[in-house]
C-alpha cells in the first residue's frame, strides 16, 4: 500500500512508531520492521515481498536495521520468473532474516517454478555444506549499513567495491545529476511551443523522451510554461496579461492539483521550480526506464521534461562522460544498484546514477580524453568500452590491470 492511500493521522502515528518508514516507503516497510522486532533470539522471518526496498532510497533505514541487528540468511531472486497469475511490473524476492549474529548470505537466482526444482532448492539452502557447482552460492557482507544490497556475482561485487574505494562518485567529480520539470498538469502547462499564447519569456522549448528515441535530439516542437520569476517566486500575473489569460482559461485543471489546493495563492506554479538557465546548458539526457543505457547529448537549447534525468558538468567534457555512461562499467553500477522491472528493464534514476564512480577530469590523460569523446560521438559502444576500460585500468574481462 502506497503512502498516498494511508489517512494522514494514521501515517503520522506510523512514522512515530516505526523509524524505517522513510521518504515514500510502501506500508510493507514498517510491516517488516514490526515483524523483525517480534523475533525471538535465533528466530527466522521469511517474506515473499517486492524487492525494491533492497536497493532504493526509501529502503535505507530498513537495510540498516537488518545490518545492525539481524542476519540476512537467504535471498532468492525472482526477477523474470512467472511467479504470479498475471504479469507484474516489479518483481518479488524471497528472504530469510534471522535475529542472530550477521554472517554469509545464501543466494539463488531465478529458479524454475516446478515442484521438483523448488524442493531441491529448499534442501540446498538449508544444507550444512554447499555443493561447489550447485544453484546456491554464499556471499559475505551483503548487508552493510544502509547501503543497497548487491546480490549479483561475487566478482561483480568485488569490482564495484574496488571502484568505490578508488574513485569519487559522479557528483564528487563535479558532475550534477538532476531530473526535469514535473508540472502536475502537463495538458495545461505543455503544448506546441509556437502555439503557447504567452509572453516569450514565459515559455521554454521542452525535450521529452520521444525527442531522443533515436539516440540524438530531434525536437518535436513542444514547450513548457514558466510561471517563475528569477528570484524563485511566481511572477505577478498582472505584469503578464497573455500568461494570465492562458492560465485562467485552464484554471480548473491547474487549481485542481493537490499542490495547488494546499497553497491556493500559488495555484499556478508547476510542481517543480523551473530554472531557465538549465535550458542553455549542454547536458546528457537519460530516460528513467530502459533496457540498455540510452545517454543522449543535448547541446544546450532545451529544458528537460520530468521523465528525463540529466547530467551537467563544468569540468568533465560531456561527450567524454557520455562514453563512460554508455559503457559496461556504468551498466554494472546501474544493474547492481537498480531494481529490475518487467522485461529486464532497469531504472536509470538519479539515486543510481549518483553511485557511478569516475576519475576527476584533470586525472584523465589528453589522449584518453580524445578517445572517449570520439567513441561517444560515433556512438560506437565497443569503442566506448575499450576507452573506458583504459580509464579504470581494466581488461575487457574486468580484471584489474595496473598501467594497462
Amino acid at each position: 500500500m502506497r503512502q498516498e492511500l494511508i489517512p494522514a493521522p494514521l501515517l503520522v502515528e506510523y512514522r512515530r512508531r516505526y523509524r524505517t518508514l522513510y521518504d515514500r516507503a510502501d506500508l510493507y516497510i514498517p510491516f517488516i520492521e514490526r515483524s523483525l522486532r517480534l523475533l525471538a533470539e535465533s528466530g527466522n522471518l521469511s517474506f515473499i515481498c517486492a524487492d525494491r526496498w533492497m536497493k532504493n532510497r526509501y529502503g535505507g533505514p530498513l537495510r540498516e536495521l537488518v545490518a545492525d541487528q539481524f542476519h540476512l540468511k537467504v535471498y532468492v531472486d525472482m526477477v523474470g520468473t512467472d511467479a504470479f497469475h498475471s504479469e507484474v511490473s516489479a518483481y518479488p524476492a524471497i528472504t530469510v532474516i534471522s535475529r542472530e549474529k550477521s554472517g554469509p548470505t545464501r543466494i539463488a537466482h531465478r529458479p524454475s517454478l516446478d515442484r521438483g526444482t523448488l524442493a531441491d532448492l529448499a534442501k540446498d539452502l538449508k544444507a550444512h555444506q554447499l555443493l561447489q557447482d550447485g544453484p546456491v552460492r554464499e556471499q559475505v557482507c551483503v548487508a552493510r549499513k544502509a547501503e543497497p544490497w548487491i546480490l549479483e556475482s561475487s566478482d561483480q561485487m568485488a569490482l564495484i567495491r574496488r571502484l568505490e574505494q578508488q574513485f569519487p562518485t559522479l557528483e564528487e567529480a563535479s558532475c550534477k545529476v538532476g531530473i526535469g520539470v514535473a508540472t502536475g498538469a502537463d495538458q495545461a502547462f505543455i503544448g506546441n511551443y509556437d502555439a503557447l499564447d504567452v509572453e516569450s519569456d514565459r515559455k521554454l522549448p521542452l525535450v521529452t523522451t520521444r525527442d531522443i528515441m533515436s539516440g540524438e535530439v530531434r525536437w518535436r516542437g513542444q514547450g513548457v510554461i514558466n510561471p517563475f520569476a528569477e528570484d524563485g517566486g511566481l511572477v505577478d500575473l498582472r505584469a503578464y496579461p497573455r500568461l494570465h489569460r492562458y492560465l485562467e482559461a485552464r484554471k480548473d485543471i491547474i487549481a485542481g492539483r493537490h499542490c495547488a489546493q494546499k497553497n491556493p495563492a500559488n495555484w499556478y506554479r508547476t510542481i517543480d521550480r523551473i530554472h531557465p538557465a538549465l535550458a542553455s546548458m549542454p547536458k546528457l539526457l537519460i530516460p528513467d526506464i530502459k533496457g540498455e543505457a540510452h545517454i543522449v547529448f543535448e547541446r544546450g537549447e532545451l529544458y528537460p521534461h520530468h521523465n528525463l534525468y540529466y547530467v551537467i558538468s563544468h569540468t568533465w567534457e560531456l561527450r567524454a562522460l557520455q562514453a563512460v555512461l554508455l559503457s559496461d562499467i556504468a551498466r554494472l553500477f546501474i544493474t547492481s544498484y537498480s531494481t529490475k522491472m518487467r522485461g529486464g528493464y532497469l531504472r536509470f534514476q538519479a539515486q543510481y546514477l549518483r553511485r557511478i564512480r569516475i576519475p576527476h577530469w584533470q586525472a584523465v590523460p589528453e589522449a584518453l580524453r580524445q578517445a572517449l569523446k570520439e567513441a561517444a560521438e560515433s556512438r560506437d559502444l565497443q569503442a566506448c568500452n575499450k576507452a573506458v576500460f583504459r580509464l579504470y585500468d581494466l581488461t575487457p574481462e574486468g580484471l584489474y590491470c595496473p598501467g594497462a
